[in-house]
């Protein structure tokens, strides 16, 4: 006891975790940054969250710079479409480098050994690629609805689109990650104390946690969930429309087949990705009061770090340009499995049959 209170006295109050509804044992004497969180979950568990954690890094890293050293090596992939990939895989290197990386070596020690301001960087890293991540597939559907459903009429889509769209995704991943630097809300540890995020957890009025929390449920979760599913269900009715109109050619349905199952996995992968952290955190938000496992609260946090390997095998290696180029780096100029280097595995005069896999994602 003597010790746990030297502890508390060496950590300043602002950096301190304080969990509010746990009817167990009280830990607040134990602090995440000089203790390890053995008392949260065993040993084991630790364990297998920093061999995951080692698992995204030794995938993510990889995936992500060949998308990018693909994009600069092959021409044909330097279309205005494919910044918005070269923007996910940046955002996505952020996370791998300092969120999964930091949040590995912690779990290995079983607690946040770097201390209380590399757990506000990292918290921030991991929000700000996180975000720009989310916001960036939510401009990829928007994207594809403009190019491919012409809303407004026969629209070019451009270099300059193209970039402003990055852009945006930046601004937006900075007007969400930043707030906790300024007094709304904090970063603290969470789940197992080993990585850190904005603070859901604590009732102290001074941050005003549970109005920030409303933001990024709404802002950061709700409205680019909505666009992503908005484009992508008028996407589907104009393949539809076309298809119908077409009963009689195969390659036609053929190709809105193909298409409907990509977007079905598109928005799958964006749920997988962020509604578990999303309604975790409304939820504890909205339940004040209540216990929660602590060691629960970190696995929304591991399926959000995760999406920097999911997301580009959906919207990299479901893209027969990308997976072909991809291939031909890696195996030094020859595709082991002979994809084709078109757009599509063949050239129709049909609307839908030229909306092929590699259109619905970013071509």
């Amino acid at each position: 006891m003597q010790q746990m209170q030297q502890i508390s006295h060496e950590v300043l109050p602002e950096d301190f975790y304080i969990p509010v509804s746990l009817s167990t044992t009280n830990i607040t004497a134990l602090s995440p940054f000089l203790v390890p969180q053995t008392h949260l979950g065993s040993p084991s568990l630790f364990m297998v969250l920093a061999v995951f954690m080692f698992f995204l890094i030794v995938t993510g890293l990889p995936i992500n710079m060949l998308t990018i050293i693909c994009t600069f090596k092959y021409k044909k992939l330097r279309s205005h479409l494919n910044y918005i990939l070269v923007n996910l895989a940046v955002s996505n290197l952020i996370v791998v480098g300092i969120g999964s990386t930091t949040a590995f070596y912690s779990f290995s020690q079983r607690y946040f050994k770097l201390g209380a301001m590399a757990c506000k960087i990292e918290g921030f890293a991991a929000t700000l690629g996180g975000m720009v991540s989310l916001w960036s597939l939510a401009v990829v559907a928007f994207e594809r609805f403009l190019v491919i459903c012409k809303p407004i009429g026969n629209f070019t889509f451009r270099g300059t689109h193209a970039i402003i769209g990055c852009i945006v995704t930046w601004v937006f991943g900075l007007a969400a990650s930043t707030p906790p630097f300024f007094g709304w809300s904090r970063y603290i540890p969470e789940g197992l104390q080993c990585s850190c995020g904005p603070d859901w957890y604590t009732t102290n009025n001074k941050w005003n946690n549970e109005s920030y929390v409303l933001f990024l449920f709404c802002f950061c979760f709700g409205f680019p969930f909505s666009v992503i599913l908005f484009s992508y269900t008028r996407l589907l009715m104009t393949l539809r429309a076309v298809a119908k109109q077409q009963e009689q050619s195969v390659s036609t349905q053929k190709a809105e087949r193909e298409v409907t199952k990509m977007v079905i996995v598109m928005v799958l992968g964006f749920l997988v990705c962020w509604l578990p952290y999303a309604s975790f955190a409304l939820w504890v938000v909205s339940h004040r009061g209540e216990s929660f496992d602590l060691a629960l609260a970190s696995v929304p946090s591991v399926f959000s770090k995760a999406s920097t390997v999911y997301n580009p095998m959906i919207y990299v290696f479901m893209n027969k340009q990308f997976r072909s180029c991809m291939l031909k780096l890696i195996f030094c100029g020859k595709s082991p499995f002979g994809d084709d280097d078109d757009i599509s595995s063949a050239s129709q005069s049909t609307q839908v049959a030229s909306v092929s896999s590699s259109q619905v994602a970013p071509s």
